[in-house]
């Protein structure tokens, strides 16, 4: 979601009254979740609160707290930066948006409590703006992320910032240079002794662009936590008409593929060809699968969600198709 699109979904109290709506017809949309009230006289579509992910409310929570800011050098960092930032923030509850600023300053209304206010300030060089809303650049955005949440979050938030930095979607092709320099731009904000800079290191040298979302994040996190020492990402197979196959991961300790299949790979219309069902995209899937299969000499395996709800989760997955890490 971005900025735009969470300020479309977000609602005043005089907005909804100039729209037609009276005192009593808000109260009654809210007890039916056709609206979702974010404070006193805010509020947000009921359909789009509901289908967000976490970050979307993140986002939607921000963009309100930014609509009633009263001038000032408030800046919004952490987890608030980071949906602004379209990064994904998976694995975490996220209740409050967060604001950095000295006291008197960029003041939000009391009557917003989903605002955490920080007493700190942030360097001008550390501040860039994002469709008008002031935030961490995303380096810095990363380096808290990666400080401060779980390690889930983490890696899909900086896979996701060095994909934005160093892959091209239209020739698939990554920028190994472009990685590099936003991997430096990271560790410069990672001080020594500062709360969860160990973790947040660790995860920033396996931090890779090529991961295509969460699920591919999570996943080769826990790969590696298992002991897969070789592992490729998005791994070209040429297909039967001239044209490549990608797979997600290649597994080389063991010579197998890994596939992460995400919720909606054949159930989400927006996600298909111009025209297929969800059988169209089963059928093509196996067709790629017995291909490649069939070229590499190699086997495919698949996992979802469910199957990385933890790296035990994925080992007993693994193993029940004889999987196994490499013995060290």
């Amino acid at each position: 979601m971005k900025v735009s699109e969470a300020r479309a979904h977000v609602r005043t109290h005089m907005q909804l009254r100039d729209a037609g709506q009276t005192n009593r017809s808000i109260v009654a949309d809210v007890k039916s979740n056709r609206l979702h009230k974010l404070s006193r006289g805010l509020y947000v579509d009921g359909t789009e609160w509901q289908a967000a992910k976490s970050e979307g409310h993140e986002l939607i929570r921000t963009v309100a707290a930014h609509s009633r800011m009263r001038g000032g050098s408030a800046v919004f960092v952490s987890t608030s930066a980071g949906a602004v930032q379209e990064l994904p923030l998976p694995r975490i509850v996220l209740k409050r948006t967060h604001v950095a600023a000295p006291l008197a300053n960029g003041q939000v209304e009391a009557s917003a409590p989903f605002v955490a206010r920080h007493a700190i300030t942030i360097p001008p060089e550390d501040i860039v703006e994002v469709d008008g809303i002031p935030c961490t650049t995303l380096a810095r955005t990363v380096a808290d992320l990666l400080r401060t949440t779980p390690a889930e979050t983490g890696i899909s938030a900086i896979d996701a910032a060095m994909r934005q930095r160093a892959w091209d979607a239209e020739t698939r092709t990554y920028d190994e240079d472009a990685a590099e320099e936003f991997r430096a731009e990271v560790a410069r904000h990672l001080r020594s002794g500062s709360r969860g800079v160990v973790q947040a290191r660790r995860l920033l040298a396996i931090a890779d662009g090529r991961a295509d979302g969460p699920g591919e994040s999570i996943s080769r996190l826990y790969l590696i936590e298992l002991g897969f020492l070789r592992l490729r990402l998005q791994v070209a197979v040429p297909g039967p008409k001239g044209r490549d196959y990608h797979v997600d991961f290649g597994l080389d300790d063991v010579r197998v593929w890994g596939e992460f299949d995400g919720a909606g790979k054949y159930t989400d219309s927006a996600l298909r060809r111009l025209g297929e069902t969800a059988d169209d995209v089963v059928r093509r899937e196996k067709a790629r699968e017995d291909w490649i299969r069939g070229v590499t000499g190699m086997r495919v395996v698949r996992w979802e969600w469910e199957h990385i709800a933890s790296a035990e989760a994925l080992r007993r997955r693994l193993a029940a198709f004889g999987v196994f890490p490499p013995t060290r």
